[in-house]
């Protein structure tokens, strides 16, 4: 036994394309001389070529002639119709062909222009049709109840070897890297056993597995033979595809390959899954033996029961594991507590968290902080490994079962990190979740060195490896490999732990608006209460102005005098009905300046004599204000008020009219009368000059238009925006 040790495994990766994944296998141009191979022109049946010793077993002079005349087969049994795109049909309800000397099974099938015949001497299975399906029927009971593949595989090398005949049988699955491993075998004493040995990719080539998804069963009598070459050689079908041919010749370096195995015949049988090719049942037998068509029929439909029963148990394993993953999730999302954070809730559910993916080690990091739990390499060397999976990127999951062939730095600690399962959370401060697996040394039986190389001349024939002696390799440096289910239930761990973080995230949010909200309506009832104070002592302090001006006017006996005081009394009162209206309101610093004209209006009117009263027209559309504008806009209106009761009619009482519109983003005040106005209202004086000082403060224009009769005086001034998101027009 010959031995080898390598550092790391053969890994998953593209097989590269050696000169036998080149040879054009399904284009021999012959076919193995067991049988007879006949190529008519599909439109008149007349023969146009063939293989193998068609004179001397079936006719002598069969070119040119009719196809149905040389088999004595009606042309339209010829032309099958009812079979699948690219399969073969067998012509079962005519038993046999007569030949020369013996008989022959007909096999027939379109393609392109021409129809292949294969003419095949039969080997009755010796039982009967119903003994088969009986026997099948038994096998797929037994199969259904084996209880695992391995078992199965076991069942069905012993089914297919007592079907067959063959002297050995084998159950080969093909490895994710291409190679085969021999799962079961059945054999008798003529030849060794493989069982548990590995045969590499290349001595299956990417085309002979293409060809065995495509035709499921392949026999050859006798790895002796000499190929019977398709002729004459000017009939035009060279390099004509013969893929779906039973008799196409095999490649003369698989037949090497045979001889070298000490082979004389043999048989394989494809193990198809979803159009995948999972396996071979293969056979041999160590003298030349024909596997009939009655036999590889039934083979076909026992492959296909195994391969259903392979699926089945399979997808159970999956289910299982899928099962038990979300049962994982599901009781460690019970157990999640909504207050935590995820570091807390990580350093809480640690051994659910282990638990869930099957490690040896499972470590937390974040930032400086590393803990371990189980068999782990070093901090120092976690901290490493943690900064080159953050550089990777791998959307939050990177997995691995042979670590240091992506990271060359993990042979240091391939004890105990061969394989790394990792979840990475992006928080404010990014936490590393860490499964890892210990190194799992594992020798391979191979069947031979697959590393030995033939040495053979440049242009030289391909030539196969000659031993198939028991090679012995360990490879290091792998853990057990982490299936599709875990890696797709990290994927889902790593979504919930990162919705758990948002949820406390928005909590401690709303946790800090509420406390903001609250702090802050306490400040606003604190700010109330001062300018309802200040507002209330200010409202004394123009009435105790007033007061004053009032008595003023009582003591003197001036009417000018008494005029000017009387109108200063009218402009504080303007003020003051301001502060009044902020000590009442609801709103603090912001009032509606049709509620509050009108009130102005009223009372000026009423302190100038009750027939003015009478005489005034409000159309004041709602409008909200700031409370130092609004005493300004009042200061304005009380002096076009008090000009219009002293000019418009020679101090009489007359119609009077007073307007608030809003258009757009500006505000107008209009204040009319229907009075004579001899003078020029733009004249200077205190008041027009106290209204321009005034409505250029607000950002404003003061226009007069004449009537005829009467004068309307406007202040327009822009909208201003309004605290706590409050718009002017809509008043509280």
């Amino acid at each position: 036994m010959l031995r080898s040790s390598a550092p790391a495994a053969l890994g998953v990766e593209t097989v590269a394309l050696t000169d036998c994944d080149r040879e054009p296998i399904h284009r021999p141009d012959a076919i193995q001389p067991y049988g007879l191979l006949l190529i008519a022109d599909a439109r008149t049946l007349r023969v146009v070529a063939g293989a193998g010793d068609i004179e001397g077993r079936l006719c002598e002079t069969w070119q040119g002639m009719p196809l149905d005349t040389l088999l004595g087969i009606p042309a339209e049994r010829l032309r099958p119709t009812d079979a699948p795109f690219g399969k073969t049909s067998m012509i079962s309800d005519i038993p046999y062909v007569k030949g020369i000397a013996e008989q022959f099974n007909v096999m027939s099938r379109v393609q392109g222009e021409n129809i292949l015949v294969e003419l095949e001497p039969p080997a009755p299975l010796g039982v009967s049709p119903l003994s088969i399906l009986t026997e099948i029927d038994r096998l797929a009971e037994q199969f259904e109840l084996s209880p695992d593949v391995t078992a199965l595989c076991g069942q069905a090398a012993e089914a297919f070897r007592r079907l067959t005949g063959f002297d050995r049988v084998m159950i080969y699955r093909f490895l994710e890297d291409g190679s085969g491993e021999v799962l079961a075998e059945d054999r008798s004493d003529q030849l060794g056993s493989l069982l548990n040995h590995r045969f590499p990719a290349t001595d299956i080539p990417v085309q002979a597995r293409a060809l065995y998804v495509r035709n499921r069963i392949r026999t050859i009598p006798d790895v002796s033979y000499i190929p019977a070459p398709i002729r004459p050689a000017n009939a035009g079908v060279d390099g004509i595809d013969l893929s779906d041919i039973s008799l196409r010749s095999v490649s003369p370096v698989h037949m090497q390959y045979m001889r070298n195995m000490g082979v004389a015949a043999s048989a394989s049988v494809s193990i198809v899954l979803d159009g995948m090719l999972w396996g071979l049942v293969a056979c041999h037998h160590a003298t030349p033996r024909l596997l009939g068509n009655e036999a590889r029929a039934a083979c076909n439909t026992l492959a296909g029961v195994m391969s259903r029963q392979l699926r089945a148990k399979e997808e159970l394993a999956t289910y299982q594991e899928r099962l038990r993953l979300r049962n994982a999730m599901d009781m460690l999302q019970a157990r999640t507590d909504p207050d935590l954070s995820v570091r807390d809730l990580i350093r809480t559910l640690t051994p659910d968290l282990r638990a869930m993916f099957p490690s040896h080690g499972f470590a937390v990091l974040q930032g400086d902080d590393i803990r371990r739990d189980g068999i782990c390499p070093s901090p120092e060397a976690l901290a490493a490994l943690g900064r080159w999976i953050e550089q990777r990127n791998d959307a939050g999951v990177f997995s691995s079962a042979n670590l240091a062939s992506v990271y060359p730095e993990a042979r240091a600690f391939r004890e105990s990190g061969s394989g790394v399962l990792a979840v990475s959370l992006p928080l404010p401060t990014p936490i590393l979740l860490l499964w890892l697996r210990a190194e799992v040394v594992e020798t391979i039986e191979w069947a031979g060195n697959p590393h030995a190389k033939t040495d053979a001349p440049s242009g030289a024939p391909l030539q196969p490896r000659t031993s198939f002696e028991t090679w012995s390799e360990t490879v290091r440096g792998q853990s057990a490999r982490w299936n599709n289910e875990q890696l797709q239930t990290a994927r889902r761990l790593r979504r919930s732990l990162m919705e758990t973080h948002h949820t406390v995230q928005l909590r401690e949010l709303n946790q800090t608006l509420n406390v903001t909200l609250t702090e802050r309506e306490k400040l606003l009832r604190q700010k109330d209460f001062l300018i309802r104070e200040v507002n209330h002592r200010v409202q004394n302090s123009l009435q105790l102005v007033a007061s004053f001006l009032k008595l003023q006017s009582r003591s003197t006996k001036n009417d000018e005098t008494n005029t000017s005081l009387a109108e200063a009394q009218r402009r504080i009162a303007a003020i003051g009905l301001v502060h009044r209206r902020l000590y009442r309101d609801e709103t603090f610093g912001v009032i509606d300046l049709s509620r509050y004209l009108e009130e102005l209006c009223l009372e000026l009117c009423s302190s100038i004599g009750e027939d003015w009263t009478r005489q005034l027209t409000l159309s004041l559309t709602p409008a909200l204000i700031s409370a130092d504008r609004a005493i300004n806009i009042g200061l304005v209106v009380t002096e076009l008020v008090i000009n219009t009761s002293k000019y418009a009619y020679d101090g009489a009482p007359g119609p009077l009219s007073i307007a608030l519109t809003l258009h757009d983003d500006r505000l107008a005040v209009s204040v009319s009368d229907r009075g004579q106005h001899d003078a020029d209202p733009q004249s200077s004086g205190f008041g027009l000059r106290m209204m321009n000082a005034v409505v250029s403060s607000l950002s404003g224009v003061l226009k007069y238009d004449r009537l005829n009769p009467g004068l309307r005086a406007v202040v327009s001034l822009p909208i201003e925006a309004l605290p706590n998101g409050m718009e002017t027009g809509l008043p509280h």
